[in-house]
């Protein structure tokens, strides 16, 4: 496959497996746990994964390929923790995963030259595609980071006895 010089595809693409490493010994009691009530468990992260996926990255992408200078309003998770508490995890899962995977096959189709396509957004200001795909992959990252502390807060603490007393964790 020829490269179009897209940066953070293959973490992109990657965070699906990541996640789903991630999370092989939760069962959905697990996966709905939070830690405090203003933390997010593990399936509010999935639910926010998949709306972001669609709801932001993927309308901002088309945007950036089918107009001149679009504009962008920043994205509000808060806005949207009613619709991620109600959500079932493993269906938010399947349904983040699906749309990645077509995200990727078109970003991969893209022309080289894509990511100069330039954006405003009404926060940052101008923005490239090229950056836009390493805030996107910043934002995997940082839920990926965030799923890992809570499978290791709910999942493995406890089980580590007095070994895992030296732990700060922060899920």
């Amino acid at each position: 496959m020829e490269d179009n010089g897209l940066p953070c595809l293959d973490i992109l693409e990657a965070t699906p497996e990541i996640l789903r490493g991630l999370m092989c010994e939760l069962s959905e009691e697990d996966a709905r746990w939070k830690p405090a009530p203003d933390r997010f468990s593990v399936g509010e992260v999935l639910a926010h994964l998949s709306h972001s996926e669609g709801h932001c990255y993927r309308m901002r992408l088309d945007r950036f390929m089918s107009e001149e200078l679009p504009e962008f309003e920043p994205d509000d998770a808060q806005f949207h923790l009613e619709l991620y508490r109600q959500a079932d995890p493993e269906d938010s899962f399947d349904h983040f995963e699906e749309q990645r995977e077509t995200n990727i096959e078109f970003l991969r189709g893209l022309p080289a030259g894509a990511g100069e396509r330039v954006a405003m957004h009404q926060a940052a200001g101008r923005v490239t595609l090229a950056q836009m795909l390493h805030e996107w992959a910043l934002h995997d990252l940082g839920h990926i980071r965030q799923v890992a502390e809570l499978v290791r807060a709910r999942k493995h603490l406890a089980g580590a006895g007095p070994l895992g007393s030296d732990y700060r964790l922060k899920p």
